[in-house]
């Protein structure tokens, strides 16, 4: 492409759908059906702190949170959550800490709201 054409500059990127996480998914049309404007705003507020993540670390916590949902559980333990320990050594090789990462993210997401610490090890999906 010629430095003086139109889409010179410009930069792309790919999304990766398969990797966003169910929570984040907000249908607004399903099946020719058009879901009503209240629902949509009640699922985005519900990921809406998602954005004070870091995009740095939004990745991990995100990573994490897929891993969880995976389990098909609403209340899980930290164990269960290691389990995944080596996928997601392999999505960031370069992270020594993974297990110590695992159980930080488990705290971001408590903090964001999808997550209820219930007792020691033991989380709960909020399903709000």
């Amino acid at each position: 492409m010629s430095p003086t054409a139109r889409r010179a500059g410009w930069v792309g990127c790919n999304f990766a759908l398969n990797r966003i996480p169910t929570d984040a998914r907000i249908p607004v049309v399903t099946e020719s059906r058009i879901s009503p404007a209240a629902e949509v705003r009640e699922k985005f507020k519900r990921v809406k702190p998602l954005k004070d993540i870091s995009v740095t670390q939004r990745g991990w916590t995100l990573d994490v949170l897929n891993a969880i949902r995976c389990l098909n559980k609403t209340e899980f333990s930290t164990a269960d959550a290691y389990a995944f320990t080596r996928d997601l050594e392999k999505l960031h090789p370069d992270n020594r800490h993974v297990k110590d990462k695992i159980r930080q993210q488990l705290q971001v997401l408590r903090d964001a709201g999808l997550l209820l610490h219930i007792d020691r090890n033991c989380w709960r999906i909020d399903s709000k």
